[in-house]
C-alpha cells in the first residue's frame, strides 16, 4: 500500500481547523481517483505531555501505479491548493510505501 501522510501542527484555532477540514477538506480528499482510505490520528499527547502535534492524516492507495495517477489528477491538486490555503504553516507532507515487519 502507497500512502500520503499529512502531519499537522496543533492551529491557534482547533474548532475552525476542524471545521474546515470536516466540511471543506475532507470531501475533496474524497473525491481523489483510486483513493482506497482515509486513516485519521488524532494526536493525544506524547511521553512528554501535551503534543505539538494535533492530527496526522494517512491517504492510502492500493499500489504504486494508483498512488502515482492519484498524485497527478485534478483532484489532487484541487485538494492540494485547499491544504496550502487552510494549513499551508501547518503542515507537512510525505509519501510513504506501507510494509508489514
Amino acid at each position: 500500500m502507497h500512502k500520503l501522510i499529512a502531519i499537522y501542527e496543533r492551529p491557534d484555532d482547533e474548532a475552525a481547523f476542524e471545521a474546515h477540514y470536516r466540511d471543506v477538506h475532507t470531501p475533496l480528499v474524497r473525491r481523489i481517483p483510486g483513493l482506497r482510505e482515509v486513516r485519521l490520528n488524532r494526536v493525544t499527547g506524547g511521553p512528554g505531555g501535551k503534543s505539538r502535534l494535533h492530527l496526522i492524516a494517512e491517504l492510502c492507495f492500493e499500489d504504486r501505479a494508483a498512488f502515482e495517477a492519484a498524485m497527478g489528477s485534478r483532484e489532487n491538486r484541487e485538494a492540494g491548493r485547499d491544504l496550502m490555503g487552510f494549513a499551508g504553516k501547518l503542515v507537512s507532507v510525505h509519501f510513504a510505501e506501507e510494509s508489514r515487519g
